[in-house]
């Protein structure tokens, strides 16, 4: 066995999407040749808890926890937010109005906190993992960001040992949908982009998520670019039938934000209803997780709230059951100018749950573009409102006439699998402890 550092911010029982990609990964690498041994923050700002997750860690595996400070508790009691509220990526509130307290905390985080709020852990763990790493050599290096202190860590590990390092991006860096909102200065921009470079330059392979992600990486400078789509994990899926709940359920998984709350679709849905009353005793649509103040009222603006249902975060394996019943996903994508390279990780799990895809967003983005592929459902720009209530009408008309069995082309969505990704990823591991040889 070859063995693999690999450096992440999210390890369970830490739950959300951020931790579920190296997770996974590292619960299949044995299989092709690799040791995974997992570098992460002893006491991290978990956005949610999530113990479900702890039995995809391979038995026996080497985890490795240090100390990390952060100034979420200053920051907390700053803006007035209670200990145990969760911290938004940036610093950014989602609230109506900010106040200026707010304001100030990510003008701070954008200019002084740089890559991030997990700046300070670089440091001590280039220290710790040199030490370390003398006495228990790896034959490869990963980290994945963000949080992008943890390519930081890497940089820091490269320069001192010169090993093999591969740099998975799971969101852009500067491309970010809400890096325009950290109110930079000219000279903290000019330092997230260098150290962005820096750090596509130096690691042997820069991973992308989806094709457009890896498009900007090779404009940024990088030599060597592979994209390893998120996935879903068959044995997630294992016993889990579809059984109707009765209901034309129009289910949602993750969180909502600001800018991707689809407004177009909730004004869509009031007009659906109204023109079609048959439709009122049974409709429902269930949002499950974070959902921001924005979301809320344009559901109650349209009167929907008899119809709506927002559920808290549940576990991963809650949701899988309760996404069992849905008769059609939807999808909103971030109206943001990177919606083109979106591919939420939750699409992935949609596909193997085999019900229509709903997606609102760039027709010609690369999330359209998997859909198209495995036949799995629609996607309709943000403001197609004569689009949005066709497919909503024919996906009734299936759902009443019991004809909503997706045609999902499984021969497509194979290689979204976790198993294949993970093959794919060893392969790179491969590429770059040969090319040091």
């Amino acid at each position: 066995m070859k063995k693999v550092l690999i450096i992440t911010y999210y390890w369970p029982p830490s739950g959300g999407a951020g931790v579920q990609r190296w997770l996974k990964f590292a619960k299949y690498l044995r299989e092709f040749g690799w040791e995974p041994v997992i570098y992460t923050p002893e006491n991290p700002e978990a956005p949610a808890i999530d113990h479900s997750l702890l039995k995809d860690i391979p038995k026996g595996i080497e985890v490795i926890k240090t100390p990390i400070k952060e100034p979420y508790t200053i920051y907390k009691r700053f803006v007035g937010k209670k200990k145990d509220d969760s911290i938004k990526a940036g610093f950014l509130s989602e609230k109506k109005n900010p106040g200026l307290a707010e304001k100030i905390s990510v003008w701070i985080r954008g200019n002084l906190f740089i890559p991030d709020a997990r700046k300070f852990w670089i440091k001590p763990s280039i220290r710790f993992l040199k030490n370390y790493l003398s006495e228990n050599p790896v034959d490869a290096m990963v980290s994945t960001g963000p949080p992008h202190s943890m390519h930081m860590i890497a940089l820091g590990v490269k320069k001192a040992l010169g090993i093999p390092w591969l740099a998975d991006f799971r969101d852009p860096w500067t491309n970010i949908d809400f890096y325009d909102k950290l109110m930079l200065t000219k000279r903290a921009d000019r330092k997230h982009r260098a150290l962005e470079k820096m750090v596509i330059r130096t690691s042997e392979i820069s991973v992308a998520v989806n094709r457009r992600m890896g498009s900007e990486l090779k404009e940024l400078g990088a030599q060597n670019v592979e994209v390893i789509y998120n996935g879903f994990d068959p044995d997630d899926f294992k016993g889990v039938e579809h059984i109707s709940t009765g209901k034309f359920e129009i289910l949602h998984f993750g969180s909502i934000n600001s800018d991707r709350n689809p407004v177009t679709f909730w004004k869509v849905l009031r007009q659906f209803i109204n023109e079609n009353p048959e439709v009122s005793g049974s409709l429902n649509v269930t949002l499950i997780g974070f959902v921001d103040h924005s979301v809320s009222s344009e559901i109650s603006k349209n009167d929907l709230e008899k119809f709506v249902h927002i559920l808290p975060y549940q576990s991963h394996n809650d949701i899988i059951l309760k996404a069992s019943g849905a008769s059609i996903f939807l999808l909103p994508l971030n109206n943001t100018p990177n919606a083109k390279g979106i591919t939420s990780g939750k699409l992935f799990e949609y596909l193997a749950l085999n019900r229509p895809v709903y997606c609102i967003g760039p027709e010609n983005g690369d999330a359209a573009s998997i859909i198209r592929e495995c036949n799995a459902g629609i996607s309709i720009d943000f403001y197609d409102k004569e689009k949005m209530k066709t497919y909503l009408k024919e996906f009734y008309s299936l759902f009443r006439e019991q004809k909503l069995d997706n045609n999902i082309d499984l021969s497509k969505t194979a290689k979204y699998s976790r198993i294949h990704l993970t093959r794919q990823l060893a392969e790179n591991l491969d590429k770059i402890v040969l090319r040091n040889y």
